[in-house]
């Protein structure tokens, strides 16, 4: 079960819409939503106030649009300041289950030139992030890819996984292994087919061999796909937490990769590296 998701409101609707999706999967029968809409900072009084009125109104009209269960429950934050910053800090002050924003989805340049919300909160949050992009059709949760490779990370991710599915019905799930040669036997998707196994699932194993990042978003298009699991190494600069890692921002990263060319929300499981 899951106890807290801490749901970031921009006013278009997507992250809730993802959110009453997961409504309707049983781990999430109990689980309490914390919606967050945050205002940018105003140099006048007037102006921070007409910013706070709409801000009431989104969180008003989102939180009427939950589908809530008769466990479920909400609360609501409004705050002012840097929507980046904002989240973080409260990410790790209410420590949620995981979090959902919306995401324009643009690639690591852009994103930085643009001075993205999500990519800030991806690269920095403490929790594991669930995205979701402005140019997908949300859909009923009924195919779900989770990415692996021989890592603790990818387990870990694995794990977060079967607890998300825990108790779903009418759910198919794909595990993907991606590697740089055919292998005669796959150790990685054998054991995740077993576990999902025992917990009453049909599974499909897909080895693949490419490029990594491409290689998911292709299985995730090949079949439909409604969420796509993936771990993320904790990308959090070691010497100031406070600004983003440039070189790993600009450099290869499979999450990266992911996170912008999937068809469908992506959840990545923060770990440590």
């Amino acid at each position: 079960m899951f106890n807290h998701v801490l749901l970031g409101i921009e006013g278009s609707g997507r992250a809730r819409e993802m959110m009453n999706m997961l409504l309707l999967l049983p781990s999430f029968a109990r689980t309490r939503i914390t919606l967050l809409h945050v205002v940018p900072s105003q140099i006048t009084a007037e102006g921070v106030e007409e910013y706070r009125q709409a801000g009431q109104k989104i969180l008003q009209r989102e939180s009427a649009a939950l589908k809530l269960g008769p466990e479920n429950s909400y609360t609501t934050i409004l705050e002012e300041g840097d929507p980046k910053t904002v989240i973080c800090r409260l990410a790790d002050e209410l420590k949620p289950d995981f979090l959902i924003m919306g995401s324009r989805g643009l690639g690591r340049i852009q994103a930085i030139l643009s001075n993205s919300v999500s990519q800030y909160v991806f690269q920095l949050a403490s929790v594991p992030m669930l995205l979701v992009k402005d140019d997908i059709y949300i859909q009923t949760i009924r195919r779900v890819l989770i990415a692996l490779d021989r890592s603790a990370a990818a387990q870990k991710c694995l794990e977060f996984a079967l607890k998300f599915l825990q108790g779903a019905k009418d759910v198919d799930v794909y595990v993907v292994h991606v590697t740089n040669k055919e292998l005669e036997k796959d150790d990685v998707l054998a054991e995740a087919g077993l576990k999902l196994q025992r917990m009453g699932f049909n599974c499909k194993l897909l080895p693949r061999v490419g490029e990594v990042g491409k290689e998911i978003c292709a299985c995730a298009a090949e079949n439909n796909i409604n969420l796509l699991f993936l771990a993320s190494p904790d990308r959090r600069p070691s010497i100031a937490r406070g600004l983003p890692d440039l070189d790993r921002l600009l450099g290869s990263s499979v999450s990266d990769y992911v996170r912008v060319q999937a068809p469908c929300g992506v959840m990545l499981v923060r770990t440590e590296e």
